[in-house]
Formats: structure tokens, C-alpha cells, sequence
């Protein structure tokens, strides 16, 4: 029978010790809120600041908005899971949490490539910047990158749905990964393994080499126009090129082995769904003066507010 028999899936979690457990809890807890809160107060102070209206500051805003959406899709239950005996999860919420997985993370990427493309038309052609990357052109950036997170995570749902699962329900992670709970189901799932990774790794190697090729012509180009321009592409670049680091350095693990299982799995998956939304924007505002002093004002206007009151 094609039907599927599961309905709800039981999720191994990151430890079976209750004592680690409620300390993870509290653990997380910080780190998420941290998460959200740092990513939220970038998007308010580009909102507020008249000074931080510039391509950058628009598209890291948005930016901030899918880290936020990233930390939030999986991280508060796993936090809540942390406090109950039995982690179980509905086959429409597994589904849900793959889909806003591929949504969000192949809207960062495509993202990420439309930043480089700012810093290489600001560095590259700096008298066209204003021009070339009118609003109207970053707000299709970033329309273009929801609709291809959208359709690539669209795609992956296929794989989810269709299959029967009918016995095994048990994820060993926090939330539903894909290639984890394709093993789940009850036919041969090496096809299944090979599109899903093919589906994936295409949309990450295309975004990733676009950042190469970008990455390659900034540092030519200004090497090629003055002495020691390299080093000041790369004092522009260098909060870019850290959250791009942190970005694909994951992906590459979990591309060379998707479909096996390792201990550092779940840090992989921790570090991508957590730590991800909370360096970046802590990597941005320690490198970008103007987005430091934007916050000190926003803080100092709240600090007034208050003692007004």
C-alpha cells in the first residue's frame, strides 16, 4: 500500500541524560533568545536610522529577518523538548519543519550570493553603485531569493509525502532532516537519497561558486588598481566572507556524507539552526561602524524614553 501509516514521529533529541538536559535547556534558552533579539535589533536600527538606507543595509536586514526565521523554525521546540519525557513530533509538523528548513536556508544562500554582488558592484564600479543597485533592484534580489528558497523547498516535499511510512518512526536528531527521515520509509530509498542530494548540493554549489567567481573578480580588480588594495577589499569583505564560512563550512560536511550518520550530526544541525543566527549578527555589527553607532543611538533613545517615563 502507498498510504502512510505513521502519524507522528519520535525524535531522539541531543542527549537521553534528564541532568544534561535541563542544563541544555537553560543553555538554549540564552542562545536563542540572544539569536532573535541581536537579529532584531539589526532590523529595527536599519528601519529607524535614516544613515543605514544604503543596498547593504537593506539586504542585511533581510538577512537578519531569515536568521531569525532560521533559529525559530525548530529551536524553540527543541528547548521545550528538553523538559518532556516524550519528544514526539506530528507528521504534518515533520513535514513543516522540512519545508521552512530548504525555505529559509536556500533563501540565505541565494541571499549571500546577492550580497556579494553588492560588494563587488560597490567595489568594482563605485561611481555606478547608487544606479545599479537602486532599491527597486535590491527588492528583486531579494523577491528572487524567497521564490527560489520557496520552489526548491517545494521540490523537496516530494520526497517527503509520497513515500510510505509504515513501521520506523524514530529521528536521532532534534527536529526532522530530510535524509533522516527518508530512511524511515518503507521501500529501497536509494533514488530518493541520490535527488535529494542532488537537489540540494545543485542549488549550494551554484551559489557557492558564484561567490568564488565575485570573491575572485573584487580581489583582482582592486589588486590590479592600487597597492594594498587586497587588504582593503578584504577589511570590506571580511564580515561577508566570515558568515559565508560559517554558512557552507556545515554543508560541505554534510554533502560528503549525506546520508551517513555521525556523531557531529547533531552539532552540525545545532550549529546551523543557533549558532548561525546569533554570529551573524554579532560578525556584522563588530565590523561595520556605522551599523555600531545606529545601535548605541537606538539604545541611548530607549535609555531617554525610559528615564523620561
Amino acid at each position: 500500500s502507498n498510504k502512510s501509516v505513521v502519524t507522528e514521529f519520535i525524535l531522539l533529541g541531543l542527549s537521553s541524560s534528564q541532568e544534561l538536559q535541563i542544563f541544555l535547556f537553560f543553555v538554549f534558552s540564552v542562545f536563542y533568545g540572544a539569536a532573535v533579539l541581536g537579529n532584531i535589533l539589526i532590523i529595527l536600527t536599519v528601519i529607524t536610522d535614516s544613515h543605514l538606507h544604503s543596498p547593504m543595509d537593506f539586504l542585511l536586514s533581510n538577512l537578519s529577518f531569515i536568521d531569525v526565521s532560521q533559529a525559530t523554525f525548530a529551536t524553540p521546540k527543541m528547548i521545550a523538548d528538553f523538559l518532556n519525557e516524550h519528544k514526539t513530533i506530528t507528521f504534518q509538523g515533520c513535514t513543516s519543519q522540512i519545508f521552512f528548513l530548504h525555505v529559509f536556508g536556500g533563501s540565505e544562500m541565494v541571499l549571500l550570493v546577492a550580497m556579494a554582488y553588492d560588494r563587488y558592484i560597490a567595489i568594482c564600479k563605485p561611481l555606478h553603485y547608487m544606479t545599479i543597485m537602486s532599491r527597486k533592484v535590491c527588492t528583486v534580489l531579494v523577491g528572487v531569493s524567497w521564490a527560489i528558497g520557496i520552489l526548491h523547498s517545494v521540490s523537496h516535499l516530494a520526497f517527503t509525502v509520497n513515500p510510505p511510512f509504515c513501521g520506523p518512526n524514530k529521528v536521532d536528531n532534534f527536529f526532522c532532516d530530510l535524509p533522516l527521515v527518508i530512511k524511515l520509509a518503507c521501500l529501497d530509498t536509494y533514488v530518493l537519497e541520490i535527488l535529494v542530494l542532488t537537489n540540494s548540493g545543485l542549488l549550494s554549489l551554484i551559489c557557492f561558486l558564484l561567490l568564488l567567481i565575485s570573491y575572485t573578480i573584487i580581489l583582482a580588480t582592486v589588486h590590479r588598481q592600487a597597492s594594498g588594495g587586497t587588504s582593503k577589499a578584504l577589511s570590506t569583505l571580511s564580515a561577508h566572507i566570515t558568515v559565508v564560512v560559517l554558512f557552507f563550512g556545515p554543508l560541505i560536511f554534510i554533502y560528503i556524507w549525506p546520508f551517513e550518520s555521525f556523531p557531529i550530526d547533531k552539532f552540525i544541525s545545532v550549529f546551523f539552526t543557533v549558532f548561525t543566527p546569533l554570529l551573524n549578527p554579532i560578525i556584522y555589527t563588530l565590523r561595520n561602524k556605522d551599523v555600531k553607532e545606529a545601535i548605541r543611538k537606538l539604545r541611548n533613545r530607549g535609555l531617554l524614553i525610559t528615564v523620561k517615563k
